[in-house]
């Protein structure tokens, strides 16, 4: 399948959670220890998988709320979670498979590279540099950076207008319902990661140009084909 401009395109946007990176269990490890604090169980990996996306303070508010603590404290443990997390950010975090070829053939055919996540800023920034990939992106842009969460298309706008890329030059690839959404509010391509955490039946609802299975045909939907005009 070819993508719509059949070439690669100028900007690539990519989510980080499910997408670039397994990080479920460093998360689901930091959030055990913001919930024992509060005398709450920690939920399953699976279901703390389910839980993501949406930044730290929400993953707090949806744990707590599975065990009817609905806003009961929230801020204490959402300062544990991120206590923890920023102690061991990667520990258990691993990069999807073909990640490092992938974005190495994108930057090949010159193609401008970002990160927009709901994770922390500083967290997204420590987690990439530790997986040694944080080199591979112009921006990496999240939480407390400035911009609302995604699915806000704010961050990513801020990313196409200082590389002077127009939406239909650019693809955003994701996992998760929020990259989807702002795939469709700032008009770009969307390329859903049904390798993530959210379900394929989930993000196809949402009607993205593609639907990915691995990270390798995400690449492959992307780079199109020659020749390569998009770029110049």
């Amino acid at each position: 399948m070819i993508v719509p401009w059949g070439v690669t395109p100028a900007l690539v946007l990519f989510d980080l959670d499910g997408t670039l990176v397994d990080t479920a269990p460093d998360i689901a490890r930091a959030l055990a220890v913001a919930l024992e604090g509060s005398g709450v169980l920690p939920p399953p990996l699976d279901a703390v998988k389910r839980m993501v996306g949406d930044g730290a303070r929400e993953l707090i508010r949806r744990s707590l709320a599975v065990a009817d603590r609905d806003g009961a404290g929230e801020e204490a443990a959402l300062g544990r979670f991120l206590a923890s997390y920023r102690e061991s950010v990667c520990v258990a975090s691993r990069l999807y498979p073909g990640v490092v070829q992938g974005l190495a053939a994108l930057r090949g055919d010159g193609a401008v590279l970002a990160v927009v996540t709901n994770k922390p800023g500083d967290l997204a920034r420590s987690l990439l540099g530790a997986l040694g990939i944080a080199a591979s992106f112009d921006a990496i842009i999240g939480d407390g950076d400035g911009f609302p969460r995604k699915p806000d298309p704010a961050a990513a706008l801020s990313i196409l207008a200082k590389v002077g890329v127009s939406p239909d030059r650019a693809v955003m690839v994701g996992d998760g319902l929020p990259d989807l959404r702002l795939a469709r509010a700032l008009g770009v391509t969307a390329v859903a990661a049904t390798w993530g955490y959210v379900p394929a039946a989930s993000l196809a609802r949402e009607t993205p140009a593609f639907l990915a299975g691995s990270f390798q045909e995400a690449i492959s939907i992307i780079r199109g084909a020659e020749p390569r005009a998009f770029l110049r």
